[in-house]
């Protein structure tokens, strides 16, 4: 089952007919450890947005609905929101089996939609958006730095068993063997698995160089993480979806991990420092750690303004048209979905140090995201 709660944040809605945001994303099963962090991100954006007031003079709503970090779960939440609470656009940050679950129900819909979180590439559909890393993104960036930079040979490779894990590591197997490195193992486990046992025992009868993962955010990272280091692995430990504030909770077990993104909050920029200070203005002593699944809805949210604000009206050709012309200046700096409904974006490669914080090791900016939809 899924729970719905309508929020007015950021003020009053204008009398009677304000622009309804509707949020499917996992406030249970595996992404519920992020999801804290996505809804202050959500909330901030939507006051900043409302105080400042609001679009074509109307508020914004938000309509949350709980997809359990599943398929079955986003079914339901994306009916819901769609067809009985008839919201203006969705915005999700969660799995790609939940996103390839809600994607048919948005075309029936014909609404406006925009996904937030990093995933395998190639989802494309008339309505859909995507401001968060593809592979062509991200790929090279991990394995060149175990490569290059830390002679590593040999890779074992760890995944969820769903699209987003496939993807990625499927794409990670390739571009390792085409650099002449070598993977001695790939091995998948169920999203909602929690045992990581026989996985690595694998890697260390393998003994790589270097591990890299592609697990569903939230719990998965936790799990994986926390058996590994307590197996005592030693290997390079890269992951591809860890997030920093799921990185600073695992304490002493986090430090040594490579990450790779668009956001963190060591970012030296204006726009993230005024990002920053908002967070903690608005929730104090609760504000969660900005992160890599956070800040992209942060950032959606205001490219949906924007875009609305341009086409003048809410209808979804206008807007979807809209959405690939805008850019918004946030805390990751300037986005804009301009590339067959994807964004460039700047690219960092991070590591966990002993105290908890992120350290930013390797910037590259502008990272095209390449082919994804050439046909829309």
């Amino acid at each position: 089952m899924f729970a719905a709660t309508a929020l007015s944040i950021g003020g009053a809605f204008a009398e009677d007919d304000p622009i309804v945001l509707g949020i499917p994303g996992g406030l249970s099963g595996a992404n519920s450890v992020t999801a804290p962090a996505v809804l202050q991100a959500m909330e901030l954006a939507i006051s900043e947005i409302n105080d400042a007031g609001g679009v074509l003079n109307r508020k914004f709503a938000m309509e949350l609905a709980d997809s359990a970090s599943s398929a079955a779960g986003a079914q339901k939440a994306y009916d819901y929101l769609v067809f009985q609470k008839k919201v203006n656009v969705i915005i999700s940050s969660e799995p790609s089996s939940a996103r390839n679950a809600g994607l048919p129900i948005i075309t029936r819909g014909k609404i406006p939609y925009i996904y937030t979180s990093f995933y395998e590439g190639g989802s494309c559909n008339k309505y859909q958006h995507i401001d968060a890393w593809v592979p062509q993104q991200m790929v090279s960036l991990m394995v060149d730095a175990f490569m290059k930079d830390k002679g590593a040979k040999t890779f074992f490779l760890v995944g969820n068993d769903y699209a987003f894990g496939r993807g990625l590591l499927g794409d990670t197997n390739k571009y390792i063997t085409e650099k002449g490195g070598t993977v001695v193992g790939e091995e998948y486990n169920p999203i909602d698995a929690s045992d990581w046992t026989s996985i690595i025992s694998k890697i260390r009868e393998a003994n790589p160089d270097a591990i890299i993962t592609s697990t569903a955010a939230g719990a998965p990272n936790v799990t994986f993480t926390k058996q590994l280091r307590s197996a005592g692995v030693t290997a390079l430990y890269g992951n591809y979806a860890l997030d920093e504030g799921t990185a600073k909770s695992l304490g002493a077990d986090a430090e040594g991990i490579y990450l790779g993104g668009t956001y963190y909050t060591s970012i030296d920029s204006e726009s993230n420092a005024k990002f920053l200070k908002a967070l903690k203005d608005k929730f104090g002593a609760e504000t969660k750690t900005a992160s890599e699944l956070s800040v992209p809805q942060y950032d959606a949210i205001h490219l949906y303004a924007l875009a609305v604000a341009k086409a003048g009206t809410t209808d979804t050709d206008a807007v979807v048209k809209a959405l690939s012309e805008v850019t918004f200046d946030g805390p990751r700096g300037p986005i804009q979905m301009s590339k067959q409904r994807h964004a460039p974006l700047t690219m960092y490669l991070a590591q966990v140090n002993a105290q908890g914080d992120t350290k930013i090791i390797k910037t590259e900016p502008n990272v095209d995201p390449g082919e994804q939809c050439p046909d829309l």
